[in-house]
């Protein structure tokens, strides 16, 4: 069960309700997480995804590697590249900051989320800490800034650690963060460039395209060939029939140098970005793409770049 749907089912605008709501679901996440040990747990949601118990002692697909490197490889530093905030200074200090989305406000305390803190439109407000926790608004009028507020503090208790057993995301300090939104000249959100790095190597583009509109995910090579397969979750199965392609983004090249110089340090490592009329900007860091729970289709492009990704 995900926190935010959790919440959208069952929580009103009662502080109460909240409080109430807030100890159900530490309850439940208690006693279907905290109980069990982090091998226990990947292996329980691994079967459930897959219909296959995981082998850890010789991982052969790509999201058995990404569980097994969950589960054996950390260092400090991965914390600062999962953090979301965090993470641009460390893009400030490697390529500069003009390849970072600017930044509105950002605050650790979700009752600052204010009309007098929050200025300029159109802005994405988002969680440093976890995933999919956002929110975006083209005009101060769409605001209800109490249901903002009380969903920034959702996400603020959101324990994305104890839900993904990815330990980049345990210690991260949890800050709300509102950001410029990134738009095209014809007014649009651009594409999401997600490029997978194996072993310091570019492996494959995973491309989000038309997320307002067609939404629709399309796999390329590192030369832009178009790929004949899919990765994603089955909540997220629609999106996976290629209906249109599109040509590789202005900054295509600068992505993949930037993306090399960040993958030295990794043995498989997502680095997203954004192209904005050629002008290129970061998006996040990711070192588990979907947590390795995404189904790739046809299932044999699992092992076929499961095949490339040496652990040792």
């Amino acid at each position: 069960m995900e926190l935010n749907k959790f919440l959208k089912r069952n929580c009103t605008h009662s502080d109460i309700h909240y409080l109430i709501c807030r100890i159900i679901y530490d309850l439940w996440l208690w006693k279907n997480y905290k109980r069990f040990s982090r091998e226990a747990i990947v292996r329980r949601r691994y079967k459930h995804s897959f219909g296959k118990d995981l082998d850890l002692q010789n991982p052969i697909t790509l999201n058995e590697k990404i569980q097994w490197l969950k589960l054996n490889e950390f260092h400090d530093y991965y914390t600062i590249c999962a953090d979301k905030y965090a993470m641009k200074s460390l893009i400030a200090e490697r390529f500069g900051n003009q390849y970072n989305v600017p930044v509105i406000f950002h605050t650790s305390d979700w009752r600052e989320i204010t009309k007098e803190n929050i200025t300029k439109f159109p802005c994405i407000v988002k969680a440093n800490h976890s995933s999919h926790d956002y929110m975006i608004f083209y005009s101060e009028q769409e605001v209800d800034w109490m249901a903002l507020r009380r969903l920034c503090r959702f996400w603020l208790h959101r324990d994305y650690f104890a839900e993904s057993q990815e330990l980049q995301y345990k210690d991260i300090p949890r800050q709300i963060i509102v950001e410029e939104l990134l738009q095209t000249r014809e007014g649009k959100i651009p594409n999401d460039y997600k490029l997978h790095y194996i072993n310091g190597k570019l492996a494959f583009v995973y491309v989000s395209i038309d997320r307002e509109g067609l939404n629709v995910r399309n796999i390329y090579d590192e030369n832009w060939k178009p790929l004949p397969c899919d990765w994603d979750s089955d909540k997220d199965e629609h999106l996976k029939k290629r209906v249109i392609d599109v040509s590789s983004p202005a900054s295509f090249e600068k992505m993949k140098q930037f993306g090399a110089e960040i993958a030295k340090q990794f043995k498989y490592i997502r680095v997203d970005y954004y192209d904005v009329d050629g002008q290129l900007y970061f998006g996040e860091i990711t070192l588990h793409h979907g947590g390795g729970y995404n189904k790739f289709r046809p299932s044999e492009w699992d092992t076929y770049f499961g095949n490339m990704l040496s652990l040792a």
